[in-house]
C-alpha cells in the first residue's frame, strides 16, 4: 500500500532543504540566475545577462529567456520536495531583452493533481512582459527530500 504524503505539510516541515536544492541547480547557477522566492506551487528568480548572453542583433538570446523561465518553473514544480519533471512547454516571445537589465521570471502553479501539474510563467524586465510560458509537469512518485525528519 502506498500513502500518500500532503504535499503542503512536506513543503513546510522541509522547506530549507527544498530551496537549497533548487537554489543550487548546476545550469541556473551556471548562467548567474538566483532564486528570490519559494512557495507552495510558486517561485521568482532574476538574472542579469551580459554580453555572452546576447544573440546577433544584440538582444538578449531566446535560450536565456527560455532558461530563466524554465529555472521557475522547475522551482516552483519542485517546491513540493516530489520529483517533477517537463512534459512540455509553450513559450511566447514578446519583447526583446537587452544586457545588464534585470530580468525577472514569476512561475505560479494554475492547477495540480496527483501526476500532472499545470504552470503559467512570465518574465519580465523593468518596464515591460518579454516572455510568456505555459507548462506541464509530470509528478514521479519519488521525493527527493529525507522524509525521516
Amino acid at each position: 500500500m502506498t500513502i500518500q504524503l500532503d504535499d503542503h505539510v512536506i513543503h513546510e516541515l522541509h522547506y530549507d532543504e527544498i530551496k537549497q536544492v533548487l537554489k543550487d541547480e548546476p545550469f541556473a547557477s551556471f548562467l548567474g540566475m538566483k532564486l528570490t522566492k519559494l512557495g507552495l506551487g510558486t517561485a521568482e528568480a532574476e538574472l542579469i545577462p551580459d554580453d555572452r548572453m546576447l544573440n546577433a542583433h544584440g538582444t538578449v538570446h531566446g535560450a536565456i529567456i527560455f532558461s530563466l523561465a524554465d529555472y521557475v518553473f522547475a522551482a516552483a514544480s519542485n517546491s513540493y520536495g516530489k520529483t517533477a519533471v517537463g512534459v512540455t512547454t509553450n513559450v511566447n516571445f514578446i519583447s526583446a531583452g537587452n544586457r545588464g537589465e534585470t530580468l525577472t521570471a514569476k512561475a505560479k502553479e494554475i492547477k495540480k493533481n496527483h501526476k500532472l501539474a499545470w504552470y503559467k510563467i512570465d518574465v519580465q524586465n523593468e518596464n515591460e512582459l518579454i516572455a510568456t510560458m505555459e507548462a506541464m509537469v509530470y509528478r514521479k512518485s519519488h521525493y527527493f527530500v529525507n522524509q525521516d525528519k
